[in-house]
């Protein structure tokens, strides 16, 4: 990639995959597809590019790599890897007989499962993941799992997305086990993938307090970076640069995945989730709000009845 070559930023796989000239199809926030249906040529390269959206690639038969950032790691049949929002990547597909991508927002994660999902699965935090090769009979758990949820996927249940719901959770708390039991982000990576990974945490911490009202203030980029004594212009720089969005950007999304958690999954009154995200009036998080989404806090909810 040449110096200060722009990188392009996709919100879905759907958009990554259209800008590529492979349409796909995706209704949600949750996707699942059969690689094999997506590159029919192949070996395949791609551009380098960013995604808000965490990728989880199941290889049970192939050969290529894939880049994140500056690392770039190789794998072979029965692998297993993940890549996070935000960071430069690439891959490449040398070889690809039987593979799976399943992708998903963190705010399909915070308003179909819980606001704590870091807490349970902390290396989703994690900056660069390589890959991980488990065993014939680790992958076959692994197998059995993800092959549940892409044929809830591919159904047309009432209760899809719920089932889909709880069998990722069993997904990832079956990976967590066999990779990442005692797995903390924040002892790994560069002074800048830490930097990043702390303010991660800090943020997620925040919106933690506010739900459970221990605390009432809205903190900004310069509070995060004072929280990790940086200078506020170098701490934006490095986030920024690191994930491809600016500290305010990571707090209007956080706020607004968190405001459609609330506003989907409690009875909390508008002016109750006001005031417990920090806002002071009504009126200034309708205003947020509606630039976020394009909807009213009110006719979101209604969009769920």
């Amino acid at each position: 990639m040449k110096e200060n070559e722009e990188i392009a930023f996709f919100e879905r796989v759907v958009d990554l995959y259209n800008a590529l000239g492979i349409p796909i199809e995706q209704n949600s926030q949750f996707s699942m597809n059969n690689l094999l249906d997506i590159h029919k040529i192949i070996p395949y390269k791609s551009p380098v590019f960013r995604t808000n959206y965490y990728s989880f690639i199941f290889i049970k038969n192939g050969k290529g790599n894939y880049t994140t950032d500056e690392q770039t790691f190789d794998y072979g049949p029965r692998t297993i890897y993940f890549t996070n929002p935000g960071h430069i990547k690439s891959f490449e597909f040398l070889e690809l007989d039987e593979a799976y991508l399943i992708t998903f927002s963190e705010e399909f994660l915070k308003t179909n499962l819980h606001q704590n999902i870091f807490n349970d699965f902390p290396f989703l935090l994690s900056e660069t993941v390589p890959p991980q090769s488990p065993n014939a009979k680790q992958y076959l758990e692994i197998e059995n799992i993800y092959l549940q949820i892409l044929k809830e996927y591919e159904s047309k249940s009432l209760y899809k997305n719920k089932i889909i719901c709880n069998l990722l959770v069993a997904l990832l708390f079956k990976i967590k086990a066999l990779f990442w039991q005692n797995y903390y982000p924040i002892e790994e990576g560069s002074n800048h993938s830490k930097i990043v990974k702390k303010f991660k945490e800090n943020l997620e911490q925040h919106y933690t307090d506010l739900i459970k009202n221990k605390t009432e203030i809205i903190l900004y980029p310069q509070d995060y970076a004072r929280y990790q004594m940086l200078n506020p212009s170098y701490f934006s720089q490095v986030i920024k640069s690191k994930t491809g969005k600016s500290p305010s950007h990571w707090i209007n999304e956080r706020t607004t995945s968190y405001a459609k958690a609330l506003l989907q999954n409690t009875s909390r009154s508008i002016k109750e989730i006001t005031f417990g995200l920090g806002f002071s009036e009504t009126a200034h998080f309708s205003k947020f709000f509606k630039k976020q989404t394009g909807l009213s806090p009110s006719a979101y909810r209604k969009t769920l009845t």
